[in-house]
């Protein structure tokens, strides 16, 4: 693998912002590039089509994902449900409509992320944070990064006035909560840090820097060398630097939150992915001690599809079409996937941001 630079934090070319893009089905044609499979070109096979190939037995399983999505969206952009005003859950399905090509100003989810924009940015506090009083959490600067994320991807498509400065805000507030050991935690103070928490904040930092938003070389370094310190010698992550043992879900964020850090290549990462490797769905149905319907599943998948995507060649050839079959084995009638914890928006933004990772529509998701 070829070691390639970080971005600068510099204003982006807007030509290469989400909003220049085709929908998919036009964009696909001129993916060869990104998705080439040296599998495929070893054996005569052309990259374009191959790549259509691996998409196409998920196309209307994503429609129904999206349109299901939609409909359960309420009119100032969050859902039903236990967790359906958390920012996370809101940034999430913004994310999966932002993947199939619409933007805030077009497309046939316009509006749906309208309203994700409208919530997020009119619940950023003051302080940059982005929450709700009173939503259910599994820990606020969970939200807060998903939904910088969302609006780091956003900026740009939209036209908004506020979105700048909210977005600076809220990545200055991920910036000043680091703490000392280079990671962050639950809530926006720098006392401890676990890795879990620290990929959704690198992700968030890593998206606003492609967008041209200044995020100082200190806080990725610190971060960095957090993320290294917690990889075991199996290769598997683990939680607290205080702490032992590997899983799949929480491993898997750890080597995106390294290449989302700007580390491509190296032991680290081998021994990451070999480790992955070990827990590809239909293997032992995507990863061992964790059912399917925990929220955890999609969680592991989601960061374990980026994983594979960034790895390329024979590792993604054979990750994504196990994932895929599997999601879409598991698919319900009217379009969603079930989580029992954390909800049905939640494990279908998921699944839909999963299935259309090769779209690679999106500055965050492309290798």
């Amino acid at each position: 693998m070829q070691q390639r630079p970080a971005h600068s934090p510099t204003e982006p070319d807007r030509s290469s912002t989400l909003a220049s893009h085709p929908p998919p089905f036009f964009v696909r044609a001129f993916l060869a590039a990104a998705l080439t499979l040296p599998a495929a070109a070893a054996h005569g096979q052309n990259p374009a089509e191959t790549a259509a190939a691996l998409i196409a037995p998920a196309d209307q399983a994503i429609q129904r994902g999206l349109d299901y999505l939609a409909s359960q969206q309420n009119d100032d952009g969050s859902y039903g449900g236990g967790y359906g005003q958390n920012v996370a859950v809101v940034g999430l399905s913004g994310i999966a409509f932002l993947a199939n090509g619409s933007t805030p100003e077009r497309g046939p989810y316009a509006r749906n992320l309208e309203r994700c924009l409208n919530y997020l940015l009119s619940n950023t506090q003051p302080s940059g944070f982005i929450t709700v009083g009173g939503a259910t959490s599994q820990g606020p600067m969970y939200g807060h990064g998903f939904a910088t994320l969302f609006l780091a991807e956003a900026y740009g498509m939209s036209p908004r006035d506020d979105l700048r400065d909210k977005l600076v805000a809220a990545v200055n507030l991920i910036v000043t909560t680091q703490n000392d050991e280079g990671g962050w935690r639950y809530q926006p103070r720098p006392d401890d840090a676990d890795l879990s928490v620290t990929i959704c904040q690198i992700m968030a930092l890593r998206a606003a820097r492609n967008a041209g938003i200044y995020v100082p070389a200190d806080t990725v370094e610190k971060c960095t060398n957090y993320v290294r310190k917690c990889q075991n010698p199996d290769g598997g992550f683990r939680y607290m630097l205080n702490q032992r043992g590997s899983v799949f879900p929480r491993s898997a964020a750890g080597v995106v939150a390294l290449y989302s850090a700007g580390v491509y290549e190296g032991p680290e990462i081998e021994r990451g992915l070999a480790y992955l490797e070990r827990h590809r769905a239909g293997r032992d149905a995507g990863m061992r001690g964790v059912g399917r319907r925990s929220g955890h599943f999609y969680y592991g998948q989601y960061y374990g599809v980026q994983a594979m995507w960034q790895a390329g060649g024979e590792r993604w050839a054979q990750w994504y079409p196990a994932i895929r079959d599997d999601l879409l084995a598991h698919q319900q009638p009217d379009g969603r996937w079930d989580d029992s914890n954390i909800g049905s928006v939640y494990s279908t933004s998921m699944s839909c941001i999963i299935l259309q990772i090769p779209n690679d529509l999106l500055p965050i998701f492309q290798r």
